[in-house]
């Protein structure tokens, strides 16, 4: 039995998509973006994790803002016109991650992507999949299944 060809990219490459959060770079799989948005004041939820800046409306769609920055341990992200919101979409879960600036889409050979080092087991550590240098640059990859808030676990 033959396995089914991917048409949108080889197998042996990843597209992912960086941003910058402070003056780090992290990046996500492309094919878990649904959009980008620019930034929308979230409403905030009494009960949520410190890092769910709120919740906005999506054409309809109530969808749960993420501060990426908190989430990761470091200072929140300011909330202004300059910031913007990666609607993100992980199985049947769906959420923004709020982040300073979109950078670019790289496709890189899976090759490139290395393991994180396990240095601990704090939340940030949990949340990076992979790393890769491009131009210099060190570039953490997300795993968003640890970064999203878990319905069960950490429900509003």
């Amino acid at each position: 039995m033959t396995e089914p060809t991917n048409t949108q990219t080889n197998s042996n490459e990843v597209e992912l998509l960086s941003f910058r959060l402070g003056d780090e770079e992290y990046s996500v799989d492309i094919m878990s973006v649904r959009e980008i948005r620019g930034w929308t004041r979230a409403t905030p939820l009494p009960h949520a994790p410190a890092y769910v800046r709120g919740v906005i409306n999506l054409r309809g769609t109530v969808l749960p803002v993420v501060d990426l920055s908190v989430r990761l341990g470091m200072r929140p992200v300011a909330g202004d016109a300059r910031n913007v919101i990666v609607v993100v979409q992980i199985g049947t879960q769906t959420a923004g991650l709020l982040v300073d600036a979109v950078s670019d889409i790289l496709a890189l050979p899976r090759s490139a992507l290395q393991p994180p080092p396990d240095l601990a087991a704090d939340t940030a550590q949990r949340c990076i999949s992979a790393l890769t240098i491009v131009e210099g640059r060190m570039i953490r990859v997300l795993d968003l299944t640890a970064v999203l808030p878990q319905d069960d676990a950490e429900a509003a």
